[in-house]
């Protein structure tokens, strides 16, 4: 057999370094590649299950994740609608006050010859500041709805009192007619335990009222059959 010639053997060679070089080549490629995703000393971590690459935003809907809201004020409980009498603290006068949505009217009287109707609003904390002719003031507070406490300012004087809440027929009365030409106009307090204290003015002069029949109202004055009703604001 006759063996390949030197051309020939030179050319098979030739094509072996070419095919080694271009393997050599795509290897090194590949290694390169390989080397910048994963640099020498870094540690590649898997990921856990389910874990999302990007950092995980607040859910508003969490209740740490909202804003704080501001503490609600406390609920301002209404003043009740209701009655009140009493006496000054120097036991010479007696004092009664009705109040009806906010609102309030008072009267003093003395039994004899000094009276008068106070009227205002009653504030949120129960606080009263009432007014009446000829600079007359009273001021209380209401205490938890059972007694009014306070001060009445009449003629330079001012009178301490307490008003305890009132049950029927104790309370505050009022009849105004005309009675032989005379414009009459009566204010009456009935106490707890049915004490009355009242004035009739008769055309601008006070005196003491006859008592009036709690349960009607009825009452004579100066021989006619007049009706005092109750007061509310």
């Amino acid at each position: 057999m006759k063996r390949p010639g030197p051309l020939l053997t030179l050319l098979a060679g030739l094509v072996l370094g070419v095919f080694l070089l271009s393997l050599n080549a795509a290897t090194g490629t590949r290694t390169a590649s390989a080397d910048q995703k994963n640099p020498p000393g870094a540690t590649v971590s898997p990921a856990a299950p389910g874990a999302s690459a990007s950092p995980s935003s607040p859910d508003p809907s969490s209740p740490g994740s909202s804003p704080s809201s501001p503490s609600s004020s406390p609920a301002v409980r209404p003043v009740p609608d209701a009655d009140y009498a009493g006496r000054t603290d120097d036991d010479s006068s007696a004092v009664a006050v009705s109040l009806r949505n906010g609102k309030a009217i008072a009267y003093f009287c003395d039994g004899h010859d000094k009276e008068s109707w106070l009227k205002g609003d009653v504030g949120n904390d129960g606080a009263l500041k009432l007014t009446g002719r000829g600079g007359a003031e009273l001021n209380g507070t209401l205490d938890d709805g059972r007694r009014i406490r306070g001060t009445v300012d009449l003629g330079g004087r001012r009178y301490g009192f307490t008003a305890d809440r009132a049950v029927k027929p104790s309370g505050l009365y009022r009849a105004t007619s005309t009675v032989r030409g005379a414009k009459i106009d009566g204010g009456w307090i009935v106490l707890p335990g049915g004490r009355q204290v009242g004035v009739v003015d008769r055309d601008g002069t006070p005196s003491k009222a006859p008592a009036i029949d709690p349960e009607t109202g009825a009452v004579t004055i100066d021989g006619h059959r007049i009706v005092a009703r109750p007061v509310t604001p």
